[in-house]
């Protein structure tokens, strides 16, 4: 399937250089409580408490109810997210490949808190080296089970396997596959074809097409990233330099589109593949993408890991997107830029760099990126270069966030892979899923937000569980959280 005939290429002549936002985000890292560091950044809850924490740097960051963070050590980088539904998160690490438990320490003062190592993978792993992981419950058991993407020794041309590790009710973990054909450095995963179970996205480096891996609702995977247009490529080329990716509703159709984040340097064949917006045709087109695209976001050669949030809560997905260099080829500058979602028309998107004045300008080069509303003021903060960066955007829509738990047995604790749906008096309708893996290495909060413009409510959710049972719920009023959990 090619590109569409009426792209967002139509409206890029539109675009307004330096558009400039009132400040909105505001560096509080350190009056938080918080030391910065680390490559990646991933939100969820350790304690079972509702507010989202934070681990990042090999650093656990708890969280206490908005006001400020404590400190936990706790080796490592990836994801959180209640592999044994006791009803507190665990850390799934990607380096090495482990789970960390997080329990209270009696002998502490205080009852600190402490992650420890638990032996839950096989002895007999294969070797890898991974910049990303999604959790999910691939087979559809009631837990969630991981998928770990290999990546690469540059110096002996070793590709790394990709890792498929099924979960035991909480026991163990079984290896059910390991492949090393592509170079994998962004995973996240997404039911996008709306059947009931998790699909894969890897996005592959070096070139290489990315994957998307079709799951049959019982974790066999095939790859149909080509028949379904997900390559995230140009003419000419197999594949880009993909480092991040990120599943989203960009056009407010209720389909879960898709943006791929790639590095592109220029070579003897031209421009390498660009990133791209890829917009999911829902079931008239057998869920199959069409390729948008930049949709006007300004060529720099370093892209790195993207993460998409309505940061101004008007109802369009906005996109913030790294860095990999400080200064790419020729000696060009490269920042991490914010992107604000300014057309959802059915056939042309647009997005401005909204970064100038906004204070995110001239950050360094970083993989970190990730949106939470750590503090429960309706606006999605983030977290980025080892800071985190609180939204006091004054001017902004009206908002519902959404926090959705299984029963641990039919359904995952997290409610990973589960969707909300919210219909607008405008014709669009919104949709958000709970996601533990995204762009490179990252992980947004499992609270579904959910931007909502002039739209005051009353609205009406409809929740989609990841086995396919339905169940409507009425919120009289917005702009507040809103808990929904499974039953049977």
């Amino acid at each position: 399937m090619g590109p569409v005939t009426t792209t967002c290429a139509a409206l890029v002549a539109l675009l307004l250089a330096g558009d400039t936002l009132a400040q909105i985000f505001v560096d509080r890292t350190t009056e938080l409580g918080i030391t910065g560091g680390g490559e990646h950044a991933a939100w969820g809850d350790v304690n079972g408490d509702g507010w989202p924490d934070l681990w990042m740097g090999g650093v656990l960051w708890i969280n206490h109810e908005g006001k400020s963070f404590t400190r936990v050590d706790a080796p490592g980088a990836g994801v959180i997210a209640d592999i044994d539904n006791d009803g507190v998160g665990d850390l799934v690490s990607l380096a090495p490949p482990g789970i960390l438990r997080c329990v209270r320490d009696g002998t502490a003062e205080g009852g600190a808190m402490r992650c420890m190592p638990v032996p839950c993978f096989p002895t007999d792993l294969p070797a890898t080296v991974a910049r990303g992981a999604a959790v999910g419950d691939f087979n559809n058991d009631g837990f969630v089970d991981i998928f770990i993407g290999g990546f690469e020794n540059w110096e002996t041309q070793t590709t790394f396997p990709s890792l498929l590790l099924l979960n035991d009710h909480g026991k163990a973990f079984t290896l059910a596959s390991s492949t090393a054909e592509r170079r994998a450095r962004g995973i996240t995963a997404c039911d996008f074809d709306e059947d009931g179970d998790l699909d894969i996205y890897a996005s592959n480096y070096r070139l290489q097409p990315n994957t998307l891996l079709v799951n049959d609702g019982h974790a066999k995977f095939a790859d149909e990233a080509a028949k379904r247009n997900a390559l995230a490529t140009s003419d000419g080329f197999a594949g880009g330099h993909s480092i991040g990716a990120c599943f989203g509703d960009f056009d407010g159709d209720g389909h879960i589109d898709l943006f791929a984040g790639n590095f592109a340097h220029v070579d003897s064949r031209g421009d390498q593949p660009k990133s791209r917006f890829l917009r999911n045709g829902g079931p008239a087109k057998q869920f199959a993408f069409d390729d948008m695209h930049e949709c006007g976001i300004a060529y720099q050669e370093s892209y790195a890991s993207p993460a998409c949030g309505d940061f101004d809560n008007d109802g369009n997905l906005d996109l913030f997107f790294t860095t990999v260099y400080a200064d790419a080829s020729f000696g060009k500058k490269n920042f991490p830029v914010l992107l604000r979602s300014e057309s959802i028309a059915r056939e042309a998107w647009l997005f401005k760099d909204a970064t100038a004045g906004s204070g995110l300008e001239q950050l360094p080069p970083t993989y970190q990126a990730a949106w939470a509303d750590f503090n429960r003021d309706g606006l999605p903060d983030l977290v980025t270069a080892g800071r985190l960066f609180v939204n006091t955007a004054a001017k902004a829509g009206h908002w519902l966030e959404v926090r959705l738990s299984g029963d641990g047995a039919t359904i995952n604790r997290d409610a990973i892979g589960a969707q909300v749906r919210i219909a607008l008096p405008d014709g669009r309708t919104l949709v958000r899923e709970v996601e533990a893996g995204t762009g490179e290495g990252n992980a947004n909060s499992p609270i579904l937000h959910f931007g909502l413009g002039a739209f005051a409510g009353p609205a009406k959710l409809e929740i989609r569980w990841p086995n396919g049972a339905k169940r409507t719920v009425d919120v009289a009023e917005v702009d507040r959280v809103v808990d929904a959990k499974f039953a049977p």
